[in-house]
């Protein structure tokens, strides 16, 4: 089937600022379960004097404990533990998660995994890891750097952002670091990075152009989503301007 002027755009829908709203709003009450699934798991955890989180965590090289990649990063070891992930795992998690969730939901998977596997393969000792933590670095990366890989200049504002607040993160996720998993968050950082180039945006970015029957070959200019008499007509041409459509 032909695509007029609003066909997708970058190899999906259009985005107008109702979809974006929408969005943001699932990414928002997605994040929001996840913390409250993560808080419950905590409740039953430390009733049980943190027994989930012994049988439960990554062991370096114990292929038993392999599978638990994915249930590691909702268990933690101590209420200090869990408060100081959840407010960088919300906000880093949102932005991950505003531009779509279901991609937000294959970039945590890996995220986890690049994780775990980073912790099962190369940490010594036999101890127990677990924590949110790399998922936290996993979202970082990936904002930090998916408006590079996607072409979006906001997305690309909103990492030069993220990356000069939050630079300070890297110190946990280097050599030495102690009393921290720092090859757990150097591993989420990875996947995060990793993420951001495979869930990229693959089509091109330039617009379609729209030819009338009598066309002599010049492109023609878009057609307007919006016409000049919706008073949202002057909310989609800025956005547009800035690379929100």
């Amino acid at each position: 089937m032909g695509g007029g002027p609003d066909q997708e755009r970058a190899g999906r829908g259009p985005v107008d600022p109702e979809r974006m709203i929408a969005e943001a709003r699932k990414a928002f009450f997605v994040m929001f379960g996840f913390l409250v699934i993560v808080w419950l798991v905590q409740l039953a955890n430390a009733a049980d004097h943190y027994a989930l989180s012994r049988d439960y965590g990554v062991v370096p090289g114990d292929l038993g404990t392999l599978p638990d990649v994915i249930s590691a990063p909702f268990l933690h070891w101590s209420w200090a533990h869990i408060e100081s992930n959840s407010g960088p795992l919300f906000v880093f998690g949102f932005l991950a998660a505003y531009r779509g969730v279901v991609r937000f939901l294959g970039l945590s998977l890996l995220v986890a995994v690049t994780s775990g596997l980073m912790v099962w393969f190369f940490e010594r000792g036999g101890v127990d890891t677990v924590g949110a933590s790399g998922l936290v670095f996993g979202y970082f990366g990936y904002v930090v750097v998916r408006g590079i890989f996607d072409r979006h200049l906001i997305d690309t504002l909103i990492g030069i952002v993220m990356a000069a607040s939050f630079a300070y993160l890297l110190t946990v996720a280097v050599p030495g670091t102690p009393g921290v998993s720092w090859l757990g968050h150097l591993g989420g950082l990875i996947g995060g990075l990793l993420g951001a180039w495979l869930f990229r945006d693959r089509g091109p970015r330039s617009l379609p152009t729209a030819h009338s029957s009598g066309d002599t070959g010049a492109p023609a200019r878009r057609t307007p989503r919006t016409g000049a008499d919706n008073p949202r007509a002057d909310l989609h041409k800025e956005l547009d301007d800035l690379g929100l459509l």
